[in-house]
C-alpha cells in the first residue's frame, strides 16, 4: 500500500498530509517531530493501514506544507494546536487516535487539553513528556537551526544518518527514504533538509512551549509514552513521574536508541498496535 496525498486550508494556511487505509476506518493521526515530516511513519503507517484510516501530516513550515508568513506567532504549540483541530473538523472526525512523536506528541498534549479536548481517545507519546531536558533542546536547535547543504543527496543522507543515529536502527532503504522524503533543492543548486530555518524561533520566542506539566494534568485519555533507553531529552525520572500524574500513562523502554524511536521495527510497530487497540 502507498500513501495517498492531500492539501487542506487550516487557519489560512496550506497544510500537507498523506493518507493511509480505508476511509470507512477509524482515524488515527500520527505527527512528527521538531524538523521532520509525516513520512517518517510510513513503516508504522503500512502496518496499521489494514486498521486505520491514517493522516500524516506536514507540520507548517515542514516537508510540502507551506512556510508562516508569521514565524514568530505561528511557530509554536497553541497554533499547531489550532492547525490540528482544523484539519480534524475538516476531515469530519469526531473522536481519533493520536501518535506523536517528539514534538508530535506535544502538539498531541496541547490539542487533547484544548482545542481537541475530549476528542483524542488513545494517545501514544514518543518520546516526549512535559518537561524536557535543556541540553537535549540546545542540540536540536543546534542542528536544527543552521540546516547544512550539501552539494549531493548521498551526502545529505550521510548527515541525516549522523544526527538522527538516536532514532535506532534503519535499513538503508529507510534511510533513503528518510532523506528523499525530506529534502529540497535550494537556488544554488545544493540540497538541505525540508524545512523553513526560522521554525526553531519557536524555542526563542516561545522559551516555555514545551513545559506542559499543566495541559499533561488536563488529560485523562489512555495514554502511552514510549522512552528510547538512550534518550537525553525524555529523562527517566520525567517519564516515570508520568505514570503518576495526568492520565497516569502506561511507560514503555525501548532498547537500542535514544530520541527518539523510529517505530519503524516489528517489536515497535507491536507496541502501539497493542495499546492502540485497547
Amino acid at each position: 500500500m502507498t500513501p495517498v496525498s492531500h492539501y487542506l486550508r487550516c487557519c489560512e494556511r496550506e497544510i500537507h498530509y498523506v493518507e493511509w487505509g480505508s476511509k470507512d476506518a477509524p482515524p488515527l493521526i500520527m505527527w512528527h517531530g521538531l524538523a521532520r515530516t509525516g513520512r517518517d511513519f510510513d513503516d508504522l503507517a503500512e502496518a496499521l493501514s489494514g486498521i486505520y484510516r491514517i493522516i500524516c501530516p506536514d507540520t507548517l513550515g515542514r516537508g510540502l506544507s507551506q512556510w508562516s508568513p508569521d514565524p514568530d506567532k505561528e511557530y509554536c504549540l497553541a497554533f499547531y494546536a489550532r492547525l490540528a483541530a482544523s484539519l480534524v473538523d475538516q476531515l469530519g472526525f469526531d473522536k481519533v487516535r493520536w501518535v506523536g512523536t517528539s514534538m508530535g506528541g506535544a502538539i498531541g498534549t496541547v490539542a487533547g487539553a484544548t482545542t481537541l479536548k475530549g476528542r483524542i481517545s488513545h494517545l501514544v507519546l514518543n518520546d516526549n513528556g512535559p518537561s524536557l531536558a535543556s541540553a537535549a533542546i540546545e542540540r536540536i536547535k543546534a542542528y536544527a537551526g543552521n540546516p547544512p547543504q550539501f552539494d549531493t543527496v548521498s551526502e545529505l543522507e550521510n548527515f541525516f544518518r549522523t544526527v538522527y543515529k538516536p532514532y535506532g536502527w534503519q535499513s538503508d532503504a529507510q534511510w533513503r527514504r528518510m532523506t528523499e522524503t525530506s529534502t529540497r533543492r535550494m537556488p544554488n543548486g545544493k540540497v538541505t533538509p525540508h524545512y523553513d530555518p526560522a521554525m526553531v524561533r519557536q524555542f526563542i520566542v516561545h522559551p516555555d512551549d514545551y513545559d506542559l506539566w499543566e495541559e499533561y494534568d488536563a488529560l485523562d485519555m489512555p495514554t502511552l509514552v514510549l522512552r528510547g533507553t538512550d534518550s537525553d531529552l525524555l529523562l527517566q525520572e520525567t517519564a516515570e513521574e508520568m505514570t503518576r500524574r495526568g492520565p497516569r500513562a502506561k511507560l514503555a523502554v525501548i532498547p537500542g536508541c535514544g530520541h527518539a524511536p523510529a517505530l519503524n521495527v516489528p517489536e515497535q510497530i507491536a507496541l502501539v498496535r497493542g495499546f492502540l487497540a485497547g
